[in-house]
């Protein structure tokens, strides 16, 4: 009966999916091309809480949670675990206030509707894997770019997802990058629990009643540490909070 349920809950939240990144992606055409860059990030936003509370149609729980006070004029880098492509929407639409943008893989940049209109407007790093001076140039880049503005990048130092919870070791190529642009960024970790085991599969179904959270931790100083070091302390800190699937 269960199994049953996750499919017919995995449909209804499908169909509320892909209607939101239809009609968001237009909406975001409308913003940016009429009205601008700020109408567009308020677009994106909307378009987030529609993905995340979504979740609720499979009976989901999500818990949004701050465990600290995070500054808004400084420049912050957020790192985070990576389950699954679930983990995202919520993440964004919580730290909205800070303009949050991301280190993603430039295959992303076409063809899916709004997520790859966003990435393209938006200023994010699209990063080609393969070429890592081409990496390196579009991470240093978005550095500088939060660095002007003062607001923030999400990133996943993992650089894979880990639907099991256990972590790989966090990579530290992108944070260095960013903060050689942004030396006096706050390193900020993300614990994301519960997106794998929501979607053991990587497709379909997902699991009904799923526990999804996400808990902002206290920041890291990253001034006068190594790199390894700062990541270190920010992944065991998430190991802390995230539970392993079996």
């Amino acid at each position: 009966m269960k199994k049953i349920l996750d499919y017919l809950l995995s449909v209804l939240y499908l169909i509320h999916f892909s209607i939101s990144l239809l009609v968001f992606h237009v909406v975001q055409v409308i913003a940016f091309n009429v009205f601008g860059p700020k109408a567009h990030r308020t677009s994106v936003e909307w378009l987030n809480f529609s993905l995340a509370f979504g979740l609720y149609l499979t009976g989901a729980r999500i818990t949004l949670q701050k465990r600290t006070t995070l500054p808004d004029n400084r420049p912050i880098i957020f790192v985070a675990n990576h389950q699954s492509s679930y983990d995202i929407a919520a993440i964004y639409w919580y730290l909205r206030k800070y303009r949050p943008r991301f280190v993603s893989k430039i295959n992303l940049a076409n063809g899916v509707p709004s997520i790859s209109y966003n990435l393209r407007k938006s200023g994010a790093a699209l990063i080609d894997r393969k070429d890592s001076k081409q990496a390196i140039t579009e991470i240093a880049r978005l550095g500088k770019l939060i660095q002007e503005e003062k607001s923030s990048v999400i990133i996943f130092p993992e650089g894979t997802r880990t639907a099991s919870g256990l972590m790989r070791p966090f990579l530290t190529g992108g944070v260095a990058t960013l903060l050689k642009r942004v030396p006096d960024a706050l390193i900020v970790p993300v614990a994301i629990d519960g997106t794998g085991a929501f979607n053991p599969r990587g497709v379909f179904p997902l699991k009904s009643f799923a526990r999804l959270s996400w808990t902002v931790l206290p920041g890291i100083e990253p001034a006068g540490r190594k790199v390894e070091e700062v990541l270190a302390e920010a992944q065991e800190e998430i190991r802390k909070i995230i539970r392993v699937s079996e």
